[in-house]
């Protein structure tokens, strides 16, 4: 994965922030600076993908562009040594991302696939993206495991109120599309593999 600060000629940089945003992340080989704003990490997990690229692209400051396909082994200690196609379309990805209004693309050798996950990612970045601050606080609670009700008395609202901020916040597709995602990749990789 490559990710790429957007609009860092008018930004402050970034990068800082973002490194100690994913250091928790289930990586091959950690995120690390590799230019300027742009930096790049080793993933072998769908799961792991999924999460980062919807995050990252829904916080409106990173295009994001994730290669398929195999890595030359061993894997060096630093990602930014890394070789073999997978780092070749990542570049190529986030290079086409920072042309899209989302901004994300997927390269692969299997471009039927990575087309697919690319598609599924952008819609559910988009949901993502659009949501409001409540929206997103009511979220998050959910997703830290809480019921509506419990949410709801943390937020200091009703369960009614609660329900409509998940609702319009798009709550609802977002497991469903995160494991949509996940099965993509997965099936872009076994692709990939069957092509070598």
């Amino acid at each position: 994965m490559t990710v790429d600060q957007r609009g860092s000629r008018t930004d402050i940089d970034r990068v800082d922030e973002l490194l100690t945003h994913v250091a928790d992340a289930d990586v091959v080989r950690p995120f690390e600076r590799t230019a300027g704003d742009e930096v790049q990490a080793v993933l072998a997990d769908p799961s792991a993908v999924t999460a980062l690229v919807v995050d990252l692209v829904a916080d409106g400051h990173w295009s994001v562009g994730v290669g398929t396909g195999a890595v030359t082994l061993p894997l060096p200690a630093s990602t930014r040594a890394g070789r073999g196609p997978a780092f070749e379309f990542a570049r190529e990805a986030v290079d086409a991302a920072k042309l899209q209004r989302i901004p994300l693309a997927v390269r692969g050798p299997s471009v039927r696939w990575c087309t697919h996950v690319q598609t599924a990612a952008r819609l559910l970045a988009d949901v993502v993206g659009r949501r409001s601050t409540a929206g997103s606080a009511a979220v998050a609670l959910v997703r830290a495991g809480l019921t509506q009700v419990e949410a709801a008395e943390r937020l200091g609202i009703t369960p009614q109120a609660m329900s409509q901020r998940l609702r319009a916040a798009g709550w609802d597709i977002e497991t469903d599309a995160r494991s949509l995602i996940e099965d993509l990749l997965a099936e872009a990789d076994r692709d990939a593999g069957a092509a070598r």
